[in-house]
Formats: structure tokens, C-alpha cells, sequence
């Protein structure tokens, strides 16, 4: 809807004259706002209750005001959708500190007097449409503006050169706009610039010398302009350097020596361009490098072995350069190393066995001069999703030992010179979902087992010597759009099952030997764009509907016996048989009647119903077992409950008792003083209306002790795998003697052999699960009280870990808050009651952990450790700053909340992060390094992982920065 002013036209000639007469100063943020507003198109009514009858703006939506001041502070209005100028009522706003409109629709001219507003500290016009060039004056006063995103939108033209007066800015972005001309030079000389952003735009020329006098610089973005010239020599100057990306542009030359001086740097992008020359050897001096993409240059001769000493290296792409000889042994030490690609280059020699006893996902060396077997250890690594060996000279067998990758999802050994039968073991890959085999010298069938990779999207068998015929069971992969089996000796038809592939998009069974006709069915499918199956042998008419109704000739030529009007040849007429009377029938009557029907119909009819009864005979066979299998097992049932309800009502009797060591009435001791008494005993237990909830040990009740204390009772459900009572009772009694604020204190246990039960403290608040995530819950966390559960969540899993306790179950469920709303973390150490945890820890009951739980739980050998509780706390704490559970299922999707975060935070778009539920009331100096930190601790790699002493230490500061009291930041 369009807002319009209730004012006359003249009052935004007189608004100058208001703001200087004697209206009470905050009357200027309202009128102010109010112009802002009538420039507007609010399609969603957010800006509802802005009403200028209003003597203050501070509680309209999106507003904030300074306590001090009563001035508008902030003016926060991201992804309304709102439409519409940035009017000239904002400039009213004398005490803005904040403006942020990122992702609406904003259109029109940046103001030119906007960035004069002298408390303006941040910026965030992002993501709209602003049009034109940057007004010459836009930069003149920046005031004391630190922050300044003007990116995704089309301002064009050049970037002023008096940038350079905004002396303050620490983060320019003007990524993704239509910005040409050249870099100007003075932007060198903004010493308090920590990131620039260019990235996306059309500016040309040399980047210009004195980049090196940027001592608080951390992050260049330059990617994807049309800069030239060399990367300026002074670049290694600026030490603090953590990102470097020129991707995308025409530079040249080869590699500043200053570079190895960058011992911070961790990310360095130079694909796309046109740097030549060797890579030179200091390359292993850039210790921190994480990222090093090479990628489209023109680099050539070896790759030097001192790439090994890149440690950190997690993405490694050389991929089209001219890199040549044998991959460095050395490379086997880059132990984090995730992404390799090498491909289109002239690499010689074997493929190395390291290769797969690293943690890669993705391995790419296709199109280069590699040769030899493919020679796969039993011990590789079960984390790779893409190995491309495709376009090179490998020969031999596919190995078997491929099976062992169950992470596999793309597999290409296309244009190689393999030999031999397709591996059974390819059936075993439940993850892949693209095999190309084509351009080999395979033979035999393809094995009916290709059934067993049921994610199969892509099968391309094409071009090789492949015989026998097509197997029905294919029709198991139910995800397939692309079938390729063109070009090999296949025989027989095409089984009718392969209709039943309903996914099909693209099928090409060209030149082979199959024969028969089509089956009928095929015309059914719904998404089918190609069905190739010309230079075969097949007869008879096309199968009718659908594509099939305009295949084209050259689809179908070449098979002599197709006819039909896609092929220009009529079909034979159908027949049917004549109807022959019997010539020795002396009877007159008309065929329906009954007494003169042929000798050999009334066979007929007997024999149908000989058929019929015996299958009257069988149904009622059924139902009688039926009725005697349910008597069976209600009897059971009925049986198993007495047993239950005595097992029970013995149990209620031990527990009244005082402690005992007696093992045939079952044993309960209480770590207190107090009475061990229960007022209720055991059948409270029975009582559904006292359960607090279930998770993946057992369901937790609420119970009375006799001096009116309420406790919590966990009764394990996993009684069949629990350890001995000696073994039990010595780790209950270690958990026992933990004593920590956050922690929720466990004060008692009962043993009997078939029945165990953990007593703790009763935490009133309820679980930090239903505040974030049940609607039902009145109550929204700050972002003081989400920080404060961090903190205290984490000191608790540092104190487990400093007294030798692994919690290993940690979720949001596992969290309690009591009155004063401080976390208590319970759960913790269970694991260990169980005598064979790699035997049980992955079971249905123990998975309400998924999207906790790091990833080394995939591993055949497991191995548990205090990592796994950082990998899980970092889940955590993301989950507590955005609101969000863990794992999402969407219709089609899978959403994993630590991939969303990190792709959000690299977009720099942190505040999309947070729970709306916060209405954007959260400090970014504390939440990005907040999530920084939780991405740290969810690390793919352990080893990378923080210990918990050092993330207490670390929210400590965030909370607290070095030098800053309490009382300052209060």
C-alpha cells in the first residue's frame, strides 16, 4: 500500500523551518521518519505503526532510540519488502547511528548529503535496486562511518576518487553492481580499512601500487572485475592479510615474492586469470592457507614438494594450468586436505595410494597423463563423495575395494583404458548417484547387483564391449533420469520393468543387438526428453503417448522390423481368429443357452470352478491360522504384563526399603543424608502423568521424596547392554561425585540386574528444546540469557572434561534451566555404562542426537573423545543464536543448519543467522565471533577442533574484551 502525508503540500517546503524553530527535538526524528515513510511502498504493513500523531518513534517497529538522547539511534528495516526512493526525511535523523535496509526493493539515487549525518557509524543499503552512479559528494563527509554495503544492486559508473576521505571505514562493500573505470588510488589510503569488497563489477586497468601500506587490512575481494597488470609487488606488505581473492580478471605474471610473507593468510583465489611461470617453492612458507586455488592460469613445470608443508590446507585447485611430472609425495602430509583438483593439465605417472588415506570429499585429476592401475587401500578414507579419474591412460580392473567409499555420490572413470568385468561391488554404493564407465574396454554383463545403489540419478556404460542383456532389476534404481548403454554388444529386449524407472529423462540404448519389440509401457513415462534406439534389431510398433507420439527418425533409424508412422512403414492388420462352428452339434438353441453348450466349455467350467474352490479352500486356511496366531500372541502379551506389573510391584517394595547390598532384592543408594525414601516408590514410575519425557537412554519421571523434595528418575532402557552391577555402580559413583553449578547433580541410583534407575536434582525450568523450539512456549530468550546458556554450557562440558568424563549425548533436549533461568546440562557420561558403545551408540534409540553428532560417529572405527562433545556443543550454540533445530527435512532437501550458517556468514549476511525471535536485538560484536566460534568447534577435523577450557576462555573475551570491565560494557 502507498503511504501518503495527512500534511498539506507546503509542509515540505516549511520542514527545514520546523526542525530550527522551538519543537522539542525528538518532534524532528518523528516528522523525519514520517517523510521517510511517505516515500514508501509497505506491501506487508510492517511500517503500521508508525503514527505521526506519535510524540516519539522510539517504539515504532524497526526504530531505536538512544536511552541517553531519546534520539533515534538505529533504523533497522531489512527484508521488508519495501519499495520506493530513500526520501530526504532520513537526514532528519541527526543521531543515526544505524541505517540498514538491506533486501528490499529500494530503487532510484543514492543521497548525496546521506553519509553527512556525523554520528552514522554503519551502512547497509544491500540487495535492492538503487540505480545511477555514487553522486560525487557521497563520500566527501563520511563522518565517523566505519561500516558502508551499497552491494547487489546497479549503481554503474566509476567509484569517486575521494573515497579516501572516508578515513574511518573499516568494511567497504560495493560487490556486484555495474561499477567501470579504474581502481582509484587513493583508496590505499584508508588506513583503518579491514575488508574490501569489489568483487562482481566491470572495473578495469592495473591495481594500483601501495596496497602495502594497509596494516589493518584483512580481507581484498577483486574477483570477477576486468582488472591487468600484475599483482602489485608491496601486497606481501600488509601482514595481517587473511583473504586474497583476484579470481576472475585479466592480471598476469607471475607470483610477488612478497606473498610468503603472508604467514596469516588463509585464503589466497588467483584462478581465472593469466599467471604464468613455475609455482614457486617459497609457496610452503604460507603456513595458514586453507583455500589455494590456482585454478585457469597458465603455470607450468612441476609442483613443488614444499606444498606438503601446507598443513592447514583444506581446498587445493591447480586444475588447467600446464603442471607436469608426478604428484609431490609430500602432499600425503596435508592430513586436513578436503578438495583436490588437479584436472586438465599434463600430470604423469600412478595415481598415489595417499591419495586415499586422506579425509578427502572430492578428488579431480580428469584429463591428464596419469597412468597405471587404480590401486585402492582397504583402509581409504570413507569421506569422499567425488572421485573423477576420467581422460587418462589408467588400465586394469575398476577395484573392488571401491565398495569401501560409501560416501561415494560421483563416480567418473570415463575415457581410461580399463578392462575387465563391472564390479559387483558398485551395487554396494547406497550414496552414489552418477557412474560413468564410458570410453573403456569393459566386457561381460552388467551385474544384476547395480540394483543395490538405489541413489543412482546417471549410469553411463557407454562406448565399451559390454554383452548380455539389459537386467530387469535395474528398475530398483528408482532415481534414474539418464540411462546410457549405447555403443557395446547388448542382446535381448528391453524388459518391460524399465518403465517403472518413472524419474527417466534421457535414454540412449543406440548401437548394440538388442532385438524384440518395445514394451508398450514406455509410453507411460512422464518426463522422458530422449529415447535413442537406432542401429538395433527391434520390430513391431512404437509404444503409443507421450515423447513417443514425436520421436524423431533418427532416434529409432536402422532397426528393419520397427514399423509404424515414425518410421514410414505400415504395421500388419491384426487378424483375429474365425469363429468355427461345431458341425456335429444337432442342437438348435441360441449360443447362450446352456443345455447346449460344446462338451469342451463345460471342461472349461469345471475347471474354473475347481480353481475357484481351491481358492476358497486356502483364503479360509489363512483366516484360520490367523485367528489362532492372534490367540497365540494375546496370550502372550497378557502373560508378559502380569510378569511386568509383579517386576513392578517388587520394585516398589525394594525402593521403600533403606540401602542394601542384598543383590536378589535390588540395591538403592542415595548420596545425600537425606531419606532414600520415596512417598510414591516405584509405581510413580507407571504413571504416565508423572513422565517429564523420553530420550535416548531411557524416559525420565518426577517423584516425591519423603521430606518433600521432588527428583527426577531416569530408567535406562537399555538394560540388556548395561554392565555389571560392580562395573555400574563404580561409574555412577564417579558421576556422583561431580559438583559443578551447571551441571544437573545426579544424587542417587537403584540397581537390580534387570532394572536400573539414575536419580537426579529436579530442574524446574523445563528443557532449552521447548523454549526455542515449541510454539506453545510463551517465553523469548535474549540475547543475554542465549549468551549466558553458552557460557554456562560450556563451562560445564570444560569441568566433565577436566575430571575425565566424555558427555557424549549433548543436545538442546539434554539442557535444563532452572527458575533463574541458568543452564544445567544432564545426561552426561552414560555412554560409558555401556559395555560395547560402537556396538550400540549408532542404534534408532541413541539417533535423537543426529545433527549433533561429529562426523568421526561414521567411522567403522570408532572412536569416542572430548572432541565429540566440542563438535556437538557447536551445533549447540548455533541452535541457541538462530532458533533453529539442527537438521531441517524439507520436501525435496536435507537442510544441516552448520552448512547454512556458514554459507550465510561467508555471504556476509550474519544478521539472516539470527532468531527473528530476537526482532534484530543483538549485539554483532558479540554474535559473529559467537558464530565463528561454534563453526570452529564443528570442524570436520578433530584435531581443529578447540578444547572447552579455550572456548570458555574465548566467550569470556568476547564478553568481556581485554581491558573492559563489566561496568563499561554495562
Amino acid at each position: 500500500m502507498s503511504f501518503r502525508l495527512h500534511l498539506p503540500l507546503c509542509f515540505f517546503f516549511i520542514l527545514p523551518l520546523l526542525v530550527l524553530s522551538a519543537t522539542p527535538a525528538l518532534n524532528d526524528d518523528v516528522l523525519g521518519l514520517i517523510v521517510f515513510k511517505a516515500d514508501l511502498e509497505d506491501p506487508d504493513s510492517k511500517l503500521a505503526s508508525w503514527n505521526e500523531d506519535d510524540d516519539t518513534p522510539c517504539n515504532w517497529f524497526g526504530v531505536k532510540c538512544d536511552p541517553n538522547s531519546d534520539r533515534v539511534s538505529e533504523l533497522a528495516l531489512d527484508g521488508l519488502s519495501l519499495s520506493g526512493k530513500l526520501g530526504r526525511g532520513v537526514l532528519q535523523l541527526q543521531n543515526l547511528q544505524t541505517l540498514s535496509l538491506s533486501r528490499n526493493n529500494f530503487s532510484g539515487f543514492l543521497i548525496a548529503e546521506l553519509l553527512r549525518l556525523e554520528s552514522l557509524r554503519s551502512v547497509d543499503l544491500s540487495h535492492n535496486s538503487f540505480s545511477g552512479s555514487i553522486p560525487d559528494g557521497f563520500f566527501s563527509q563520511c563522518g565517523s562511518l566505519r561500516f558502508l554495503s551499497i552491494a547487489n544492486n546497479r549503481i554503474s559508473g566509476e567509484i569517486p576518487s575521494n573515497v579516501s576521505s572516508c578515513s574511518t571505514l573499516a568494511t567497504l562493500n560495493l560487490s556486484s553492481n555495474q561499477l567501470s573505470g579504474a581502481l582509484p588510488s587513493g583508496i590505499w589510503s584508508l588506513s583503518d580499512l579491514r575488508s574490501l569488497d569489489l568483487s562482481g563489477n566491470a572495473i578495469a586497468g592495473e591495481i594500483p601500487a601501495g596496497i602495502g601500506r594497509m596494516f589493518n587490512f584483512r580481507s581484498v575481494n577483486l574477483r570477477g572485475n576486468q582488472l591487468s597488470g600484475n599483482l602489485p609487488e608491496d601486497i606481501g606488505d600488509s601482514l595481517l592479510l587473511k583473504d586474497i581473492d583476484v579470481g576472475g580478471n585479466m592480471l598476469v605474471g607471475s607470483l610477488p615474492s612478497s606473498l610468503q610473507r603472508l604467514s596469516m593468510c588463509s585464503y589466497l583465489g588467483l584462478g581465472s586469470n593469466s599467471f604464468s611461470g613455475e609455482l614457486p617453492d617459497w609457496i610452503g612458507e604460507m603456513t595458514n592457507l586453507q583455500t589455494l586455488d590456482l585454478s585457469r592460469n597458465q603455470f607450468l613445470g612441476q609442483i613443488p614438494g614444499s606444498i606438503g608443508r601446507l598443513q592447514a590446507l583444506e581446498g587445493l585447485n591447480l586444475s588447467e594450468n600446464n603442471f607436469t611430472g608426478r604428484l609431490p609425495e609430500s602432499m600425503a602430509s596435508c592430513t586436513n586436505l578436503l578438495d583436490l583438483d588437479l584436472s586438465h593439465n599434463f600430470l604423469t605417472g600412478n595415481l598415489q595410494q595417499w591419495i586415499f588415506l586422506l579425509r578427502l570429499r572430492k578428488i579431480k585429476v580428469t584429463e591428464n597423463k596419469l597412468s597405471g592401475f587404480i590401486q585402492i587401500p582397504a583402509a581409504s578414507s570413507s569421506t569422499i563423495t567425488v572421485l573423477d579419474l576420467s581422460r587418462n591412460t589408467f588400465s586394469g580392473n575398476i577395484p573392488k575395494e571401491i565398495s569401501a567409499i560409501q560416501s561415494l555420490q560421483f563416480l567418473n572413470l570415463s575415457s581410461n583404458r580399463i578392462s575387465g568385468t563391472i564390479p559387483l561391488a558398485l551395487g554396494e554404493l547406497k550414496a552414489v548417484e552418477v557412474i560413468d564407465l564410458s570410453g573403456n574396454q569393459l566386457i561381460g554383463n552388467i551385474p544384476f547387483e547395480i540394483e543395490g545403489a538405489l541413489s543412482l540419478k546417471e549410469l553411463i556404460l557407454s562406448k565399451n564391449s559390454i554383452s548380455g542383456e539389459i537386467p530387469g532389476k535395474i528398475s530398483s534404481c528408482a532415481s534414474l533420469t539418464l540411462l546410457d548403454l549405447s555403443q557395446n554388444n547388448l542382446t535381448g529386449s528391453i524388459p518391460p520393468s524399465l518403465a517403472n524407472l518413472t524419474n527417466l529423462q534421457n535414454v540412449d540404448l543406440s548401437l548394440n543387438k538388442l532385438t524384440g519389440s518395445l514394451p508398450k509401457q514406455l509410453g507411460d513415462l512422464p518426463h522422458l526428453l530422449s529415447f535413442n534406439i537406432s542401429y538395433n534389431n527391434f520390430s513391431g510398433d512404437l509404444p503409443a503417448g507421450n515423447f513417443f507420439n514425436t520421436i524423431s527418425f533418427s532416434s529409432i533409424s536402422d532397426n528393419p522390423d520397427l514399423c509404424g508412422a515414425a518410421v514410414n512403414r505400415s504395421c500388419p492388420a491384426f487378424l483375429p481368429k474365425p469363429i468355427v462352428l461345431n458341425p456335429n452339434s444337432s442342437s438348435t438353441s441360441t449360443p447362450s443357452s446352456t443345455s447346449a453348450l460344446p462338451t469342451e466349455n463345460y471342461h472349461h467350467k469345471k475347471i474354473v470352478f475347481s480353481i475357484s474352490a481351491l481358492v476358497a479352500i486356502a483364503a479360509a486356511a489363512i483366516i484360520i491360522l490367523g485367528v489362532i496366531t492372534i490367540s497365540i500372541i494375546n496370550l502372550g502379551v497378557k502373560t508378559s504384563a502380569s510378569h511386568s506389573a509383579a517386576a513392578m510391584a517388587v520394585t516398589d517394595d525394594y525402593l521403600r526399603q533403606s540401602p542394601t547390598t542384598d543383590s536378589s532384592s535390588g540395591k538403592l543408594v542415595m548420596f545425600s543424608r537425606n531419606d532414600p525414601e520415596f512417598c510414591a516408590g516405584a509405581h510413580a514410575l507407571l504413571n504416565k502423568d508423572c513422565e517429564l519425557g523420553r530420550g535416548g537412554f531411557g524416559a525420565v519421571y518426577k517423584t516425591m521424596l519423603q521430606d518433600g523434595r521432588p527428583v527426577a528418575i531416569k530408567k535406562l532402557t537399555v538394560s540388556s547392554v548395561v554392565k555389571s552391577q560392580q562395573d555400574f555402580e563404580l561409574e555412577v559413583k564417579k558421576l556422583g561425585k561431580l559438583q559443578h553449578p551447571n551441571l544437573v547433580t545426579l544424587e542417587g541410583y537403584y540397581w537390580t540386574s534387570s532394572l536400573q534407575l539414575i536419580i537426579y536434582e529436579y530442574v524446574s525450568g523445563g528443557s532449552l528444546y521447548n523454549l526455542l523450539h515449541e510454539s506453545s512456549k510463551s517465553k523469548t530468550l535474549s540475547w543475554q540469557e542465549r549468551f549466558d546458556i553458552i557460557l554456562g554450557t560450556a563451562k560445564s562440558l570444560a569441568y566433565l572434561h577436566q575430571h575425565g568424563v566424555i558427555h557424549y549425548n549433548l543436545k538442546s533436549s539434554n539442557v535444563m534451566l532452572d527458575d533463574s533461568g541458568e543452564p544445567k546440562v544432564g545426561d552426561y557420561g552414560l555412554a560409558k555404562l555401556l559395555p560395547m558403545l560402537d556396538r550400540y551408540v549408532l542404534s534408532s534409540k541413541i539417533q535423537s542426537a543426529l545433527g549433533y553428532m561429529a562426523p568421526e560417529f561414521a567411522s567403522r572405527t570408532l572412536v569416542i573423545s572430548e572432541k565429540c562433545d566440542v563438535y556437538g556443543f557447536g551445533v549447540l550454540a548455533l541452535e541457541i543464536v538462530t532458533g533453529s533445530k539442527p537438521v531441517e527435512y524439507a520436501e525435496d532437501d536435507v537442510i544441516v543448519l552448520c552448512d547454512v550458517v556458514r554459507g550465510l556468514l561467508d555471504l556476509d549476511r550474519v544478521e539472516d543467522c539470527m532468531d527473528a525471535k530476537l526482532c534484530g536485538k543483538f549485539p554483532m560484536e558479540e554474535t559473529i565471533p559467537v558464530i565463528k566460534l561454534a563453526l570452529i568447534c564443528t570442524s570436520q577435523v578433530p584435531s581443529s577442533r578447540p578444547e572447552m577450557t579455550e572456548v570458555v576462555n574465548i566467550l569470556e573475551l568476547i564478553r568481556f574484551p581485554q581491558g573492559t570491565s563489566e561496568e563499561e560494557l554495562s
